[in-house]
């Protein structure tokens, strides 16, 4: 799974979405949910552990990874959400497992209060959700996208591997930080990268944040105790919101947990997908 390449494409509206499925097609499904700026490989450990009992289904998002970027591309968590909801009709799956990350947090929550798609059971990890989202540095790209979006491609890489590895706590390894960095090269994905700042809003969350009371699945939130990004206090604080929630803190982990805790985020995964 270290060469990964989704290999199958879904037409969405807001442009072609590259995805895959793994494991047993009659085994129970859990889909899986990427962040940004990343893409489905963040998953590919994860991906490994939960086949062997299910069905896991990963998605590059519009405007990320190999999934289709385009110039006046809708990338918005509105239209995120609005896509998956139409990917899970595409697949057929009723009420699968749903596992986010980072922004793929608040999309499956659009996709659920806004668009009826229903879960069987939902985690959340180092989710994007409550309002004051965005580290210092999205914030002053955001303000000024078009400014960075004209970088020299040199100094544009260097920003982006400074950007993604400060994700994690203990850093990350040569090859994987190459995988994570590579769709946002060139001239496509320099603009790409920029156009989805671009268009994060808080809105977004703020649509659906006294909602949460109203969600009765059962919902993991797992967040890493040293997220830069997004501190643990807010995992704890989202946790509250919901009223079937459980909280997982793992120690020393950044907010991209699937590379700096790679076995205590499957463990604490698979207990809550086997609860059920």
């Amino acid at each position: 799974m270290e060469h990964w390449k989704l290999t199958q494409a879904y037409e969405s509206d807001a442009g072609q979405v590259r995805w895959d499925r793994f494991g047993d097609a009659a085994a129970p499904p859990v889909v899986l949910l990427h962040g940004t700026p990343f893409s489905s490989y963040v998953w590919r450990h994860v991906v490994r552990a939960l086949t062997p009992r299910h069905q896991v289904y990963v998605w590059d998002m519009p405007g990320y990874g190999s999934s289709e970027m385009a110039p006046g591309q809708d990338v918005s968590l509105a239209s995120q959400g609005r896509t998956f909801a139409a990917l899970l009709a595409h697949w057929e799956l009723t009420e699968p497992t749903v596992v986010a990350h980072d922004f793929g947090g608040a999309t499956a929550l659009r996709a659920m209060l806004l668009h009826g798609a229903r879960y069987r059971r939902l985690a959340l990890v180092d989710a994007v959700a409550l309002g004051g989202w965005g580290s210092p540095f999205f914030r002053l790209v955001q303000r000024h996208a078009e400014v960075f979006s004209a970088l020299p491609s040199a100094l544009h890489r260097a920003l982006v591997r400074e950007y993604v590895s400060s994700a994690t706590a203990g850093g990350l390894l040569p090859d994987t930080l190459e995988q994570l960095v590579r769709p946002w090269l060139g001239d496509t994905g320099q603009a790409g990268f920029y156009r989805q700042i671009a268009q994060a809003d808080q809105a977004h969350t703020a649509e659906i944040e006294h909602r949460f009371g109203e969600v009765a699945i059962p919902v993991l939130v797992c967040w890493g105790t040293e997220d830069r990004w997004i501190p643990a206090a807010e995992g704890r604080q989202l946790a509250r919101r919901f009223p079937t929630a459980s909280l997982r803190l793992i120690p020393q982990a950044g907010h991209l947990l699937q590379e700096d805790a790679p076995a205590e985020l499957t463990a604490a995964l698979l207990d809550f997908v086997r609860e059920g």
